[in-house]
């Protein structure tokens, strides 16, 4: 035991830390009390627990409801829990570009938005028309490919072979990101509800105990006032 009035040791961990470093009983959550004293036999109003084990222990507490709201913790609810206790961000930003992602990829978005605009549209028209008419117009003296354009078919068909596939690895990479924006809209959410749910046990708990409080100054001028009647009675 510490003499060193500025220092305390922790309940828990039994190391001894300045007294701005830790937080009394006094200080301590009714439920996360609770937990400490699981843990802790001896824990009562002169005890004291670090910021890193208070920080465990309410991440326990986190767990323990999220468990109890869904019936088993996943590796999602861990996260938010754990992003909890140690105010954390939990969503990275989805809109810029993974370092991670290939040249391919990168290229197979870049073909695919290319493919599907109008630009591409009204440029592949323009070259088939000048197609068809460089070899029907009589324009070359021996057309590359006459009536009924079998190359030009020849063409469309290996390009559509082509673009086929890089459309859907453009639509597979961005099925991949709206799931992960998804679930970063899943983990907020969860987030925000844990966090509404914390301020109205506050709030609870500041009510009930302010009304306790009014209780007491009640029954304390009630008994004023049984005083004050048999004094007057008695005179």
């Amino acid at each position: 035991m510490t003499t060193d009035p500025d220092h305390a040791i922790c309940s828990v961990c039994r190391q001894e830390f300045p007294i701005n470093r830790l937080n009394s009983w006094y200080e301590v959550r009714p439920s996360i009390s609770r937990l400490i004293a699981v843990d802790v036999p001896g824990w009562d109003a002169t005890c004291h627990i670090c910021r890193d084990d208070l920080m465990v222990y309410r991440q326990r507490l986190l767990n323990g409801l999220l468990a109890d709201e869904e019936g088993e913790l996943g590796e999602m609810e861990a996260r938010v829990a754990t992003a909890l206790a140690k105010g954390e961000l939990l969503t990275p930003d989805t809109l810029e570009e993974p370092e991670a992602s290939r040249f391919g990829e990168r290229m197979a978005d870049r073909v695919a938005k290319w493919g599907g605009s109008w630009g591409f549209i009204f440029a592949f028209l323009g070259v088939i028309v000048l197609w068809m008419i460089v070899n029907t117009a009589g324009l070359l003296h021996q057309p590359f490919d006459p009536y009924p354009y079998i190359l030009l078919n020849l063409v469309l068909s290996c390009l559509a072979a082509f673009q086929a596939p890089v459309i859907m690895m453009s639509q597979r990479r961005q099925e991949a990101k709206d799931r992960q924006r998804s679930q970063n809209d899943y983990v907020v959410n969860l987030k925000a509800e844990i966090e509404l749910r914390q301020l109205h046990e506050k709030m609870d708990h500041q009510m009930a105990h302010q009304w306790q409080r009014l209780l007491e100054v009640q029954q304390i001028q009630i008994d004023l006032l049984k005083d004050l009647r048999r004094q007057v009675t008695e005179k």
